[in-house]
């Protein structure tokens, strides 16, 4: 392990992740306290120390260790670029990456931060940048995209092997593009944010974006 975090080895091989059927979020039985624990996903739970703060520690359950190598591949692939956060290398079940400062957009639309264009542009610039490397870059949405200084930083790439469109971005982005100015400096509440996003995930596959976007519009008056 790399001697700038070498000091967490112990604490990170003590973690204790396991996977959930149905795709849901990982369980932590227990981890040190000299870790934070910024995050949770189905695959894994990533962690922090104040310790060594430019690094995150991305730690998987056991049965998703493919994962993590298929990550740590596309990480490979996708090379040096500001777009995307930096993987610096694994160790057994542990995905070591650059900790990336800033709010997600998740977090821009709850706070009412101003999202500017120039994010829409670095993501689509990103997304040209991994096309060009192989990639398929997809799952892109509000919670792993993280604006830094007016700038666009993609922080999961786990989905970046799979095949197919999930059309999660050109949704994104055309809802920007045309429904954005709604809410634009405006404080949006969570359990409207997370209910569009439970709607969206879970439309019929034969709903159209235009017909989704016209069953959510009801939702308006609440944002005046």
């Amino acid at each position: 392990m790399n001697n700038q975090w070498d000091i967490l080895k112990d604490s990170l091989s003590e973690i204790a992740v396991f996977s959930n059927p149905n795709n849901k979020p990982v369980s932590i039985e227990k981890y040190n306290s000299s870790l934070d624990c910024i995050g949770i996903g189905t695959d894994a739970a990533v962690f922090r120390s104040n310790l060594v703060p430019r690094f995150a520690f991305k730690v998987f359950a056991e049965d998703k260790l493919h994962k993590l190598h298929e990550e740590e591949r596309v990480y490979s692939m996708l090379g040096n670029s500001p777009r995307f956060a930096s993987c610096f290398g694994t160790h057994h079940n542990v995905l070591v990456l650059s900790y990336e400062d800033g709010d997600t957009l998740y977090d821009c639309i709850v706070k009412g931060t101003h999202i500017s264009e120039q994010v829409i542009i670095d993501v689509d610039q990103a997304r040209n940048h991994a096309i060009e490397k192989g990639l398929n870059p997809r799952d892109i949405h509000l919670k792993n995209i993280i604006m830094q200084n007016g700038r666009a930083k993609l922080i999961d790439v786990s989905e970046y092997n799979k095949p197919g469109n999930d059309f999660r971005w050109e949704h994104l982005k055309k809802a920007y593009e045309e429904y954005y100015s709604i809410i634009d400096g405006k404080k949006v509440p969570v359990w409207l944010v997370d209910l569009l996003r439970e709607s969206y995930n879970q439309r019929s596959s034969n709903q159209t974006y235009e017909d989704f976007m016209k069953s959510i519009l009801k939702f308006k008056a609440l944002l005046k």
